[in-house]
């Protein structure tokens, strides 16, 4: 008996770490100073050390039960991008600039190629944030996980000076809502996706006019990456008062997180473009509107808070960095808590 014929094989672990090299290797900075397979990741802070109080904020998040999308669909390559995209933008919604990244992917096998396939989508979600992926663990465990299964997680660690967190504080009743489009359901309220649709092949390679793609490939849209708009907004000269990274538990959770007590954040539903796939979930699964917006984003994946007079900046300065904004609503005085209407 050895550890292979106990279901780790630890030269196809080698072969992973080979694989994923040339991906990790592409999202390097600066200031990394050790290389992929060590046993830890050093990040120099000494490109940060003018700024007055410099401040490190974190984030960790998984993927969720999207994933059993990606098993169905065979198809491994965007995955990480959510998962990176779920860390990230949590730290971009506090003021601050991602710096490093690491993952945690679990299998039931070890199967390189899919690996270094994982890998590349996390890659891909450090480039768009500039965020160094500087190291991670692939743990083989036969008997917990199915074979061709896996679960993935990961956590970010960003730096801003004290003084420019988004903390809400100085948000005042006047102060307008601009929001950010999102590509779809982004990472978020899976559970109840799956319970909706026929999770069969078949019915995921179904085309459909009203979402331009299959229902497959629109559901398995990566998150958005909201950092490079969010640094352009910052860059134009705007401040931003409160930060809202929409994710699980909707507007009706996650607005009010970026409050302070005697705000209340109101939201116009017909400001902006709902993508169709919402709709779809609607139709088919008879949720109701409340539970809509109550689970997902409903297209918008950012809402901050700006003054007045720097909406045109903020607008134009989103446009810049690529993402889609839209003027949905205004802060207004009242019991802390979002009111859509």
């Amino acid at each position: 008996m050895d550890y292979k014929n106990a279901g780790v094989d630890i030269e196809a672990g080698y072969k992973s770490v080979e694989l994923m090299k040339k991906h990790v290797q592409e999202t390097m900075r600066s200031e990394v100073l050790t290389n992929l397979g060590g046993f830890s990741g050093a990040f120099s802070l000494e490109k940060f050390k003018n700024m007055e109080k410099p401040t490190l904020v974190s984030g960790t998040d998984g993927v969720g039960t999207k994933l059993k999308l990606a098993f169905i669909m065979d198809k491994h390559d965007t995955v990480g991008i959510d998962c990176v995209a779920m860390c990230v933008n949590d730290i971009a919604c506090a003021g601050g600039e991602p710096l490093f990244f690491l993952d945690y992917i679990a299998c039931g096998k070890n199967e390189p190629e899919k690996i270094a396939t994982i890998v590349s989508g996390v890659a891909e979600g450090c480039k768009q944030s500039n965020a160094a992926l500087i190291g991670g663990e692939t743990a083989e465990m036969p008997g917990f996980y199915p074979e061709d299964e896996y679960d993935m997680a990961g956590f970010a660690v960003g730096i801003v000076d004290e003084k420019d967190l988004i903390t809400g504080k100085d948000l005042k009743a006047g102060d307008i809502l601009i929001g950010m489009a999102s590509s779809g359901v982004h990472s978020n309220g899976f559970s109840l996706v799956r319970n909706v649709f026929n999770m069969k092949r078949e019915a995921l390679d179904t085309y459909y006019d009203s979402l331009g793609k299959t229902l497959g490939e629109a559901l398995l849209v990566p998150t958005k990456i909201y950092v490079k708009a969010l640094r352009s907004i910052k860059e134009a000269g705007v401040t931003i008062k409160a930060c809202s990274h929409i994710t699980g538990g909707g507007f009706y959770e996650n607005v009010p997180r970026m409050l302070k007590d005697d705000t209340r954040a109101v939201i116009q539903k017909d400001s902006y473009p709902i993508p169709p796939i919402f709709n779809m979930l609607s139709v088919d699964g008879e949720i109701e509107e409340q539970m809509m917006y109550n689970t997902f984003n409903m297209g918008l994946g950012m809402i901050m808070a700006v003054d007045e007079a720097d909406v045109d900046k903020t607008m134009e300065a989103i446009k810049a960095a690529g993402e889609d904004p839209y003027v949905v609503g205004r802060i207004e005085a009242g019991e802390k808590g979002v009111t859509l209407c």
